[in-house]
């Protein structure tokens, strides 16, 4: 398994120059990286000094760059969607429509490189996945897409089989569906066999990105008034998103003093601005990686204190909104929204209050 690392930060900060430096400095202790580019534009190929396409190529000792480009990923994409009905099906009805034929449409370029990062990191010919998104909102929803929709398929099962039109229906259905699907159907559940596999992929990608030794992001700012406000809201909203953030890296030269305290407890990186082709000078200063992460957990349940604590940094009490229905709580903060799917013991129980301290959303049950 890879360790994939992530770069957010305002346009401008240098995120891409900190992302091919640290691609750079962790091939050169050894290990195998690929890096990973979401920019059709030929601006990071100019960085890396060769065009980027979207088939793995080597550039120096260990490490291999890769576009992600959405209209190749979806034709590769789609004749999976086709293999996969196939197995259920049998009479597929996708098999007349072509890769060739699919729109991009929005989100789905999310979806595309999270299922592209999960095919590079599951070939096991690499140890370092260096992926260079967008660094904003858009890839922490990308990071957080797995708790999301199995939100959505969990919940929507949940209403359908609590539906009396599906207690009406749900007997008579067998028959109709044995001539339709592959596999049996008990009637008992909407939950079949695929909703089930899809559901489990949806949380062990989760389970994933809230791995810190697996997936963890890295704030970069320089000492820009806007970069840094930017910085902190991301830190926050990746909490949202189940995404460790494992340190601040501050940006061409720089000062720690006037921006680091704001970040607390992040361990903080001062890089020098890279002049010319000078690439040396960034990979010294890079962290190490490697390190075992000591920031927070997103998301903390003391069962025996029955306390869910979340930790939102970079929010107040004024950006953040709590709901509750049934057994999960729903947590509102800047621009997301995550839903916490109580445990047993606390399941069914009622929010008695609800605190904001230190950066920690404290919810009591």
């Amino acid at each position: 398994m890879s360790q994939i690392l992530t770069f957010l930060g305002k346009g401008g900060s240098g995120r891409t120059t900190v992302a091919i430096a640290a691609a750079k400095q962790q091939a050169s202790l050894g290990r195998r990286v690929l890096f990973v580019s979401q920019d059709p534009t030929p601006a990071t190929g100019i960085l890396l000094g060769v065009p980027l396409t979207d088939k793995p190529q080597s550039i120096g000792a260990n490490l291999e760059v890769v576009l992600i480009s959405a209209t190749v990923a979806i034709e590769r994409g789609w004749e999976d969607v086709k293999q996969i009905e196939a197995r259920y099906l049998r009479s597929p009805i996708l098999r007349n429509v072509y890769g060739q034929e699919l729109a991009i449409i929005p989100g789905m370029d999310s979806a595309i490189a999270l299922n592209a990062l999960r095919q590079y990191d599951a070939s096991g010919k690499y140890d370092t996945i260096v992926y260079d998104g967008t660094g904003d909102l858009t890839t922490l929803r990308m990071a957080g897409m797995g708790d999301s929709l199995s939100w959505y398929l969990r919940r929507f099962v949940a209403v359908v089989e609590e539906s009396d039109l599906w207690r009406t229906v749900a007997p008579i259905m067998q028959p109709a569906l044995a001539a339709v699907l592959t596999l049996a159907w008990t009637g008992e559940s909407v939950m079949s066999q695929p909703m089930q596999e899809a559901n489990n992929f949806f949380t062990q990608s989760q389970a994933a990105i809230g791995n810190p030794q697996r997936v963890v992001g890295y704030l970069v700012t320089t000492d820009d008034p806007a970069a840094v406000a930017t910085a902190k809201y991301l830190w926050g909203s990746a909490q949202q998103s189940g995404l460790s953030i494992g340190g601040l890296i501050l940006n061409r030269d720089a000062v720690v003093d006037n921006v680091g305290t704001e970040f607390d407890p992040l361990v903080v990186t001062a890089l020098p601005t890279r002049i010319g082709t000078d690439w040396q000078s960034l990979i010294d200063a890079m962290p190490d990686f490697s390190q075992v992460l000591s920031v927070p957990k997103p998301i903390a349940i003391d069962i025996l204190k029955r306390e869910v604590r979340l930790y939102l940094p970079g929010f107040d009490k004024t950006q953040v909104k709590l709901t509750q229905s049934g057994p999960e709580v729903t947590i509102e903060a800047g621009d997301q929204r995550r839903n916490i799917l109580l445990p047993p013991p606390l399941k069914g129980a009622s929010v008695t209050g609800a605190k904001f301290q230190a950066g920690y959303l404290i919810i009591s049950f």
